[in-house]
């Protein structure tokens, strides 16, 4: 990527994030694209476009583009913009999160182009998704009194990955141990997150396009007993662990319909809907879209903790009634996203990421502690928990969208001074980190950069020594290690096995390409092994049925 090209992406993006409502109003060029005629789609190119839009720009933009991670792409925007800056901006990125689509191979020019033309175009209207259009998808293919009374395998199950094959709709079961895949079984398009029961034998992934799928691992060859579609577009999905709720209910978070869906726990049978449309927390304005980001079940309460983006709410949904649902609504900060547990589960601390916000709820107290002014665009996963030599218990982010790794102090009974604000920042390689990761029994501090548009940067990880974490971090070379070919492979999400003395990294390249999976000694962080098959087609999350059941990060 030349200089003067990277220049030029980077000032698309900061011109469609510059221009609020107000000035776009008044400029001649907003007078323009008010009467701009939008370039006219045949509808198999509108149908090209929306899919494209959904599988890549959705998640940060929105179903509406009305923004949230990624800035607005509505068309006050988007014509002032003009397609030839839009085009530029799709193909070359920004370290600040957002994806070289283009020079990465990812979309072809043809697909740029025809992406820049239907943003120029108003966004579709998604329908909506009820009760009866759940119930037509919901199948249980095997019944609980049909499956089996105990384990019928000898797989060690705690250490079994769950492993995300995001373009081939598919997840990859691994054998921990062996290294050898379990299973492929077909799920949902890009499944973005893996859940385990409390009791650690269903595993249930959830798709973009709404997909649950229920996984029983108690099965000789673990496979889907259950599958389900919530609604259009969805992240996240959990399951009831308080005492005396273990495996009886699980929640599902859509991004469109705006809403989410508690089920059985064992067949995945729809029982409520609740609507997450309402009035932000900022402005006070309602809004259309507030999509459900990421869920945790409370270890203090039959609670499901549901983080509703838009709206910056943050809701307490007690499970224990479904008939008198009650829920406890906390006011944070607009565009909550991801995020976990402090190291006594008693703290959920949640990235508001474009507030540029950690928010910080007592879930034993059901209120909000604080919210942490963190860097630009916190985007932690779950985050990672360590004692810091200097400043105690802390809980970690890195950033889309600029090079820190803040520090957020996590005890307000040993080190109270220290407690709920940032406490120090490591500089990391640079913008477009989505996870940092390290485990209670190693020293180390892992950060990805898999959204930087730099094949070096993005090919490699930076690990930090807790010990001595004022010391630069050394830089590892993971997708060299890999040697997957052709391609500018991503390395993404850190993910330790149960001992904690190897981590798993994701190289995602295209879906024509090899990727891998890289296994690294922690202790020495030396090459362990590659893991490479043509069935691990773009693989991306990565969860240990072990750390994902016990909240270990």
């Amino acid at each position: 990527m030349t200089k003067s090209k990277l220049l030029a992406g980077l000032a698309a993006v900061a011109l469609i994030g510059g221009l609020s409502a107000a000035h776009a109003a008044d400029t001649p060029a907003a007078k323009a694209a008010a009467e701009f005629k939008a370039p006219t789609l045949t509808a198999e190119e509108m149908d090209q476009a929306k899919k494209i839009f959904f599988e890549r720009c959705a998640g940060c933009h929105g179903v509406l583009r009305k923004g949230a991670t990624g800035k607005p792409l509505t068309t006050d925007k988007t014509r002032e913009l003009g397609l030839d800056n839009i085009k530029t901006m799709i193909t070359m990125g920004s370290p600040a999160g957002m994806p070289n689509w283009g020079t990465s191979g990812e979309l072809t020019e043809q697909q740029i182009d025809l992406m820049g033309r239907y943003l120029l175009n108003e966004p579709p209207q998604p329908p909506e998704f009820g009760m009866k259009d759940m119930k037509a998808s919901w199948k249980v293919i095997v019944p609980p009194d049909k499956r089996p009374a105990k384990k019928m395998n000898s797989y060690n199950i705690d250490n079994i990955f769950s492993v995300t094959l995001r373009d081939s709709g598919e997840v990859a079961l691994i054998d921990g141990d062996t290294k050898k895949i379990i299973n492929i079984i077909k799920t949902g398009y890009a499944v973005h997150i893996s859940r385990m029961s409390a009791s650690g034998r269903y595993l249930y992934v959830i798709g973009r396009d709404a997909k649950v799928d229920l996984i029983d691992l108690w099965m000789e060859k673990p496979d889907t007993v259950a599958e389900i579609k919530t609604g259009m577009e969805a992240r996240s999905i959990e399951t009831s662990k308080f005492k005396g709720f273990e495996d009886k209910l699980a929640i599902a978070g859509d991004y469109w319909p705006p809403q989410y869906v508690i089920m059985k726990g064992d067949t995945l049978e729809p029982l409520k809907i609740v609507s997450t449309r309402g009035n932000t927390v900022d402005t006070q304005e309602y809004h259309p879209e507030p999509r459900v980001a990421s869920i945790v079940s409370s270890h203090y309460h039959p609670e499901f903790v549901v983080n509703v983006k838009e709206t910056g709410k943050i809701l307490m949904v007690d499970y224990s009634d479904l008939t008198n649902l009650r829920t406890t609504s906390i006011d944070a900060a607009p565009f909550l996203h991801d995020g976990g547990f402090d190291s006594t589960g008693r703290y959920f601390l949640v990235a508001a990421n474009a507030s540029n916000k950690v928010a910080v709820v007592d879930t034993k107290e059901d209120k909000l502690v604080n919210l942490v002014d963190t860097g630009a665009k916190p985007h932690p996963g779950r985050g990672a928990n360590l004692i810091d030599p200097k400043f105690g218990p802390v809980w970690v982010t890195s950033h889309l969208g600029d090079e820190t790794v803040a520090l957020i102090g996590t005890d307000p009974i040993n080190h109270k001074a220290n407690a709920w604000k940032v406490v120090g920042k490591l500089k990391g390689q640079d913008g477009g980190s989505l996870f940092v990761k390290t485990h209670p029994k190693s020293h180390n501090l892992w950060v990805d950069t898999a959204l930087n548009p730099d094949p070096d940067i993005h090919g490699s990880i930076a690990v930090f020594d807790i010990a001595h974490l004022d010391a630069k971090p050394e830089i590892l070379p993971i997708a060299k290690w890999a040697d997957v070919g052709e391609g500018s492979p991503r390395v993404v999400q850190p993910e330790y096995n149960k001992a904690g003395d190897e981590v798993w990294f994701s190289v995602w390249n295209t879906k024509t390409k090899t990727s891998a999976i890289v296994v690294v000694d922690d202790k020495t962080r030396k090459l362990k092994t590659v893991i490479k098959d043509p069935r691990l087609i773009t693989p991306t999350g990565k969860f240990n049925v072990y750390n994902t059941q016990h909240d270990i990060y």
